[in-house]
């Protein structure tokens, strides 16, 4: 297999790379990682978007790096494979992957994918939309049951969905979807192909998070605060797509009952923690990345409240980043990470990550390595893979796994960290 050898130091980042081609992405810089930084300085060192912006505590942005970080082997697993924009493993270690375009495939642990499954419904793959994310049923041994998010083009628009299915496999590497249902529509519906999120996450309790994005334009954007709209929001259901009944806005006129929490910008990263706690990391405008601990009821602040800039460099909104009565990420990057995809670190194999998230970063092109003190971010470091990183996932080995894209809709590819030596 191809592999790559990252080592981290406190004062160096060494990176050899022996022939791994798809993991060079067209158009985009090399990843050079934390060169010529100090143990315990910050490993962003490029000027913010908006200089002017403070954060609200020390600590909520450019954490530290560890005084002491760990070598790290990545091999490549599978390559060649369709554009991916999700990975989930089975219980029999292969892997389950999304293809944005419209397909699910098998991935052996031999990385071959197998044919395109049968019985996903149409989806809607223009810009940002497509086949999203992809997770088992807690039960899934027993019961075979998958849910998948999807953009799904409608009478009035389009919108991010959810729906259910059973996997059933065949001998060839292949299998079918049966009984497909969406149980879970965002509304309302708008004409756009940006910002449909979404990740999907099991609670401890068998409940479904689901987070969807607000549909970027400036029309649309302002419905994140709208209790009577899903645009910007995250939901919690059943696996019938019904709220909770001690979801927070049960009951309330004019609010979808599905919502758990508002003021949401783009979330296409979110896991459990180790108490089984949901976090999320949610793409900032220019500068901004946020990730937050969403707690139901509250108001996470977009577009009203928020770091970082427009594109065009302007303000948003009145350029305000504090508010009462709304929330504080519990950490920001400027400039941006761009997140896709994130694990809690609970596994054996690199124990210097244990409790950390991994977030994976588009534009950052590699894993971006938080470490908690409670619930306040302690370090961060970067692993750089010089690819935009899709999906993170744990595998049931305990390495850390990533789903790679190339630039302009190209393939992907799935690499292996682990702890060298």
């Amino acid at each position: 297999m191809n592999r790559l050898l990252v080592l981290l130091s406190g004062t160096m980042l060494t990176a050899a790379l022996l022939s791994v081609p798809a993991l060079a992405q067209e158009g985009a810089a090399p990843a050079t990682g934390n060169e010529n930084t100090q143990s315990g300085e910050p490993v962003e060192t490029k000027p913010a978007n908006a200089p002017d912006q403070q954060p609200a505590f020390a600590g909520q942005t450019r954490a530290p790096q560890p005084a002491e970080t760990v070598e790290i082997e990545t091999e490549v697993v599978a390559q060649d494979l369709p554009h991916l924009w999700a990975m989930e493993f089975l219980p029999d270690g292969r892997m389950l992957v999304n293809a944005k375009q419209g397909a699910m495939h098998i991935v052996s642990a031999e990385g071959e994918a197998g044919p395109a499954l049968e019985g996903v419904p149409e989806v809607l793959s223009d810009g940002q939309g497509g086949l999203l994310d992809v997770a088992l049923a807690p039960d899934f041994e027993s019961s075979g049951m998958i849910f998948f998010s999807f953009s799904e083009q409608r009478d009035h628009g389009n919108g991010t969905s959810v729906a259910s299915a059973k996997l059933v496999t065949d001998d060839q590497g292949g299998g079918t979807l049966e009984d497909v249902q969406v149980i879970f529509r965002q509304t309302p519906s708008y004409d756009g192909n940006k910002h449909f999120g979404s990740r999907l996450v099991f609670g401890p309790n068998d409940e479904l998070y689901v987070t969807v994005g607000e549909r970027s334009d400036p029309e649309p954007r302002v419905q994140a605060q709208d209790l009577s709209s899903g645009l910007g929001k995250i939901f919690r259901i059943d696996r019938n797509g019904e709220p909770l009944p001690d979801n927070p806005f049960v009951g309330q006129e004019n609010a979808q009952p599905e919502i758990w929490s508002l003021g949401h910008r783009n979330l296409q990263s979110a896991t459990l923690d180790g108490q089984g706690r949901l976090w999320t990391v949610e793409h900032g405008p220019r500068g901004g990345d946020e990730l937050n601990r969403p707690e139901p009821g509250k108001n996470y602040g977009w577009p009203e409240v928020t770091y970082g800039l427009e594109y065009s460099g302007d303000p948003v909104g009145e350029g305000i980043t504090q508010q009462a009565e709304t929330e504080q990420p519990v950490y920001y990057w400027d400039p941006v990470i761009a997140p896709s995809g994130m694990a809690y670190y609970d596994g054996d194999a690199i124990p210097e990550w244990q409790g950390a998230f991994l977030i994976g970063g588009l534009v950052s092109q590699g894993i971006v390595v938080v470490h908690m003190d409670g619930d306040r971010v302690q370090y961060e470091e970067r692993v750089p893979l010089n690819a935009r990183i899709r999906d993170v996932k744990v595998g049931p080995d305990g390495a850390v796994y990533a789903v790679t894209e190339q630039r302009g809709g190209g393939g992907s590819t799935i690499v292996k960290l682990t702890k060298a030596g």
